[in-house]
């Protein structure tokens, strides 16, 4: 498979990657670069050698995941290249090919995809307070686990719309709405890599002897892509 040539299927990839001429201003500008084991011109510069090995070992790799996507290097680059645009399209095709479950952060994915991504599906929020559980958020404390078991009292308290008919902060959002918003991942082809991600990750669960469930996050794997940790990221 020539990776390059996939890659250059994604308009994002083409307009990211016009002129690089390597110089590294984008390390020096990137945040993530400066704790993580991360080099967006490195990067750039594997890319353009299009040599399918080293595209491939980059689609299985940490590397590719440490980018925030704040495109920093957007505003510094003299020539106009995006290596963050890169690092989202390298990422759309570790997901597509199934190269994401070889790294930690890769397999992370899944995690995020049964929280924010499900979330979006079902509920129309990215982060909603019936769903940030204080069991796998102990970092909030102590004062969001009384806020989460009392949040319809507090939240009309603060004039709030919880969970009901009507406009206002966390308010039911339709039927018909979230049905527009299934339609937007459909046609854009963020329900596919959805099926990706769950159908690779079953794959990486039954290799590691994990359960995996359909749905939810009550499950050892997602557990295990939730929580792993090797503490080999930073410099």
């Amino acid at each position: 498979m020539k990776y390059y040539d996939l890659l250059m299927q994604d308009v994002r990839f083409r307009e990211a990657s016009t002129a690089c001429m390597n110089c590294g201003v984008c390390t020096a500008i990137c945040p993530a670069a400066e704790f993580y084991k991360y080099d967006p011109r490195l990067i750039m510069n594997i890319v353009q050698s299009r040599d399918d090995q080293k595209i491939e070992d980059l689609l299985k790799s940490e590397t590719i995941w440490y980018c925030g996507q704040c495109m920093s290097c957007k505003t510094r680059c003299p020539r106009g290249n995006v290596p963050a645009m890169v690092i989202s399209v390298l990422r759309r095709f570790s997901q597509e090919l199934g190269f994401f479950i070889e790294s930690e952060k890769g397999r992370q994915q899944f995690a995020v995809k049964r929280t924010v991504g499900d979330n979006i599906i079902h509920t129309g929020y990215c982060v909603h307070v019936d769903k940030v559980s204080p069991k796998l958020h102990p970092e909030q404390g102590p004062v969001w686990k009384w806020y989460f078991n009392n949040a319809e009292e507090v939240a009309d308290r603060l004039g709030a719309n919880y969970n009901k008919d009507g406009a206002g902060a966390l308010r039911k959002i339709s039927k018909e709405n979230l049905d527009e918003v299934r339609k937007i991942f459909d046609v854009t082809g963020g329900s596919q890599l959805y099926e990706n991600i769950e159908q690779f990750s079953a794959e990486k669960a039954k290799s590691l002897k994990m359960s995996i469930d359909k749905e939810g996050l009550n499950n050892e794997y997602f557990f295990h892509t939730y929580i792993e940790n090797s503490n080999n990221h930073q410099k």
